[in-house]
């Protein structure tokens, strides 16, 4: 019996919350007496591997690595986008959070950005410079795997 399956072997992905891997295999496990297939993902950051029943990829947010396209307008907002300064900090930190939390490549950005000139103009605490870390890691894994993408577009982010 032939299974479809949304990713296959060797397809790079953007995990929210964990940035860019790759789909290294598709296994069946039996855990707690139930057999299910899953993606064994190589994750890049933290060199890390991570096991999802492909039956949950869907409600896990992940997605395929942005392409060089949609890329093009990210560094559109990166560059131009407005940022809400306004929000109290506790506000701002929740905000951002549930933004990367979507794994979305334009939220992660906005984030990154936003946190960006707000360190030019004035010290991060300290929890906002970590989601700073994070976000721009998990941008920066996902920016390395996009097709066509030059070194001067990845440089743009940092």
């Amino acid at each position: 019996m032939e299974v479809d399956y949304l990713f296959e072997i060797g397809d790079n992905i953007v995990y929210p919350m964990h940035g860019a891997g790759i789909i290294k295999a598709i296994e069946e496990k039996e855990i707690s007496g139930k057999k299910q297939q899953y993606y064994v993902i190589n994750m890049f950051i933290g060199n890390m591997q991570v096991m999802i029943p492909t039956v949950k990829i869907v409600s896990s947010s992940i997605r395929p690595v942005t392409d060089i396209i949609e890329l093009k307008n990210i560094i559109n907002i990166f560059h131009h986008g407005e940022s809400d300064k306004l929000l109290p900090w506790k506000q701002r930190f929740k905000v951002n959070t549930d933004k990367i939390k979507t794994g979305k490549i334009q939220e992660c950005s906005e984030v990154v950005r936003d946190l960006m000139r707000m360190r030019k103009e004035k010290a991060l605490n300290s929890s906002e410079k970590k989601m700073l870390d994070n976000a721009h890691g998990y941008l920066i894994s996902e920016l390395g795997l996009i097709k066509g993408i030059t070194d001067n577009q990845i440089k743009s982010f940092c």
